[in-house]
């Protein structure tokens, strides 16, 4: 157990109780004591809660089964009393990851356009969905009887990610370097396509190469292919 999930140590020495006393702590109902006194709790909260998602994802990426939680509290550094405090499920700890991871790659597009032309950002894209996709493999089972039951909140996943799509292919339309008569949720359905028939399986190279072909797909026709020297 964690230092800080401890009760206070039996012995230590008595101290003054009364306010103002010599000596004596400032009063602790006082507004100043509790507004320093929250603010550190909540932000090693805030930490914990941040560590705990991280170390889960990184585990379910890694994993082929179900992770134990020991595993992912060990992980972040963290008791598993901790964890539960946050997380009082695997639903709760689950539904945090996939919603952070979700948050993560959507956001994404924007970010990458913020340092490559629209069709590098494009690929790059792809590739950071392949994380979430790693990452989505290892809570699966857990997403699919939490969504089924309620206990797991149906994100609008597929509506978000045509949304970065289509972020990514108009910032390429207006560069003139992709195409300009694709339906962005026709994108998605072959990004889609791609990890659910090649991914599984197969090579990350492989998968590499086909997503280079779809990128090339939505290039304007006689454009240079991806990858080309100009």
């Amino acid at each position: 157990m964690n230092a800080a999930d401890t009760p206070d140590t039996p012995g230590a020495p008595d101290t003054p109780d009364t306010p103002g006393a010599p000596g004596a702590p400032a009063d602790p109902s006082g507004p100043a004591s509790r507004s320093a006194a929250s603010r550190p709790a909540r932000a090693d909260a805030r930490r914990n809660r941040e560590k705990l998602v991280a170390a889960a994802r990184t585990a379910f990426a890694a994993a082929d089964d179900t992770v134990p939680l020991e595993t992912v509290a060990r992980a972040a550094g963290v008791g598993i009393g901790t964890l539960y405090r946050h997380f009082p499920t695997r639903e709760a700890l689950v539904e945090a990851v996939f919603a952070a991871e979700l948050d993560a790659v959507t956001e994404s597009a924007d970010e990458l356009l913020g340092t490559l032309p629209p069709e590098a950002a494009l690929r790059a894209w792809m590739d950071r969905y392949a994380e979430f996709v790693a990452a989505k493999s290892g809570m699966m089972g857990t997403l699919r009887s939490g969504w089924a039951s309620g206990a797991i909140a149906t994100p609008a996943t597929r509506e978000r990610l045509t949304a970065a799509v289509a972020t990514l292919l108009a910032a390429g339309v207006r560069t003139g370097s992709l195409r300009a008569d694709v339906d962005p949720d026709d994108v998605t359905s072959m990004v889609f396509g791609v990890f659910h028939a090649v991914a599984i399986g197969d090579t990350p190279e492989r998968t590499g190469r086909v997503l280079d072909l779809v990128v090339d797909a939505l290039r304007p026709r006689g454009g240079p292919a991806v990858g080309a020297e100009s």
